[in-house]
């Protein structure tokens, strides 16, 4: 007769149990029909990085962020990227020891346990998946700049604004997804190349900007620092953290980077630091050239500050140039970012099998990155901007909360491993990693957490509906009692391998 509570027990087990470092790394790019091909440097993966970080955050968020914070703008930027800086430090650690594909996901599954990598990976289709969408609307606004500017044709409201702001649909922000994803078909190595490009083009857009802005500074519009106090600098610098989202694009190539333990955390910090140092500079010119109060409402503010300054319309058309092509670059990798993250939930039976589904040709998860742009182009052009920005806000944070966790824990269980990257301070880095992602989750609005709320019930009705009955881990050779895999969960290692500080 068994005890009472050994069903309970096994329950527990299921939802605690992990996935072996050993096999997470084994199984790299390895997909349904085929695997993906490890052709990524570490300049490419930086550029990816960068692709997936820089863009709307200054071309469009800056323009919210603003009338929060007033001149200050800048120490949220300072904040913000302080908050993201804690976590990449984390990042790096642990894509160097587990170079794979599912990001934080993947970490999380090797020490925290299954129950907790899906809601990290749920998590992380709100970042990747719902970011692309707000960037994506983001990118409508500087083509109709674009388009005003150089033939004199706006973009009619009913097609370029979703409803509840004047319009039906958004069919630019739909257009710039649908283009991204045709690229992303090509393969990985080709879509890396296209990538490169456009980022040295929005590099270049932001450093024109700071050279003519440069000449509209006046230094009474950085009176008063901070208008709004404290509160309106963290609250801010809570919005702002949607600029910071995707330096950890790199970790989700980790199964086609040529040297992923080498190079994937040199490609996250490099990226970091270029992302925050761009971001301060610009931030510091656009409220010099204009006041704070002027950005309220204004989507393409860099793009009126042009104007302004030089009192010729072709420098306006110049930066909405480049921001259509940087935006369009942050589509672009985001969205693979999310491709590759469902494609490590997919192969670990958590979501449908469609998702790791690898084409032969190509080499690139075709039908995966279909579906996923189909969802985002959907969300693009219904759902208003600050919305999005602010869900994805929060996702984000709440996975590089975890993240912080992971790095705390694997040094635990897991002392001798090879680590090709180490945080410094340990662990004082990652606990303030975890209080500042605590502490922006915290400035955001009611709204935002309730739609957080809702988004992690679905996660967790997906999880015990489906991936809990579909895992692979779960459906693992049995050792021991009935229930238990061989890499159940438990408060010792993560696979059992016999090194210190594990149990077997």
């Amino acid at each position: 007769m068994s005890h009472p509570g050994a069903g309970a027990a096994r329950g527990g087990s299921r939802l605690m149990r992990r996935k072996p470092v050993e096999r997470l790394v084994a199984e790299g790019g390895q997909g349904a029909g085929g695997a993906l091909r490890r052709s990524l440097s570490m300049w490419q993966l930086t550029m990816i990085s960068i692709g997936a970080t820089l863009g709307t955050g200054i071309f469009v968020v800056l323009g919210e962020a603003t009338p929060l914070a007033g001149p200050a703008v800048s120490i949220s930027f300072v904040l913000a990227g302080l908050t993201a800086l804690f976590s990449a430090l984390s990042y790096a650690e642990l894509a160097g020891s587990i170079p794979v594909s599912g990001s934080s996901y993947s970490y999380a599954y090797a020490t925290m346990g299954e129950l907790v990598a899906w809601i990290c990976g749920w998590c992380l289709v709100l970042e990747y998946g719902i970011s692309v969408a707000a960037v994506a609307v983001g990118w409508g606004e500087y083509l109709d700049e674009l388009l005003h500017g150089t033939l004199g044709v706006t973009i009619p409201e009913a097609v370029s604004a979703p409803l509840g702001e004047g319009g039906f649909v958004n069919l630019p922000a739909l257009a710039v997804i649908l283009l991204a994803m045709v690229f992303l078909m090509g393969g990985a190595k080709e879509s890396a190349r296209i990538n490169t490009a456009m980022v040295v083009i929005k590099i270049v857009t932001l450093l024109l900007f700071c050279g003519i802005g440069f000449f509209g500074i006046k230094a009474g519009n950085y009176a008063p620092l901070a208008p709004l106090g404290v509160t309106g600098v963290s609250a801010a610098a809570a919005t702002l953290f949607f600029s910071y989202i995707g330096f950890d694009a790199a970790s989700t190539a980790g199964e086609e980077a040529k040297n992923p333990k080498r190079d994937l955390p040199r490609a996250i910090m490099l990226s970091l630091l270029i992302v925050t140092v761009l971001y301060c500079v610009v931030a510091l010119v656009a409220v010099g050239a204009m006041p704070w109060q002027d950005f309220e409402g204004t989507d393409a503010a860099l793009a009126r500050i042009m104007k302004d300054v030089t009192g010729m319309g072709l420098w306006s058309v110049v930066l909405a140039a480049g921001a259509v092509v940087a935006i369009a670059s942050v589509v672009f990798a985001v969205l693979y970012g999310q491709t590759r993250i469902l494609f490590a939930m997919s192969r670990d039976g958590l979501v449908p099998k469609v998702f790791a589904k690898v084409n032969e040709r190509t080499g690139t998860p075709r039908a995966n990155t279909l579906l996923v742009s189909a969802f985002c182009g959907i969300l693009a052009a219904t759902v208003p901007l600050g919305e999005l920005a602010n869900a994805t806000s929060i996702g984000t944070l709440f996975a590089f909360a975890l993240v912080n966790v992971a790095v705390i824990i694997l040094r635990r269980t897991r002392p001798t491993m090879n680590r090709s990257f180490r945080v410094a301070l340990f662990p004082l880095t990652p606990l303030l990693g975890f209080g500042f992602c605590v502490w922006m989750m915290v400035s955001l609005p009611a709204v935002t957490w309730a739609c957080f709320a809702a988004w992690m019930a679905a996660g967790l009705a997906v999880y015990f509906g489906y991936g809990i009955r579909h895992s692979r881990l779960g459906r693992a050779p049995v050792r021991g009692g009935p229930g238990e895999t061989a890499e159940a969960g438990g408060t010792g290692g993560t696979g059992g391998t016999g090194e210190p500080g594990e149990t077997r």
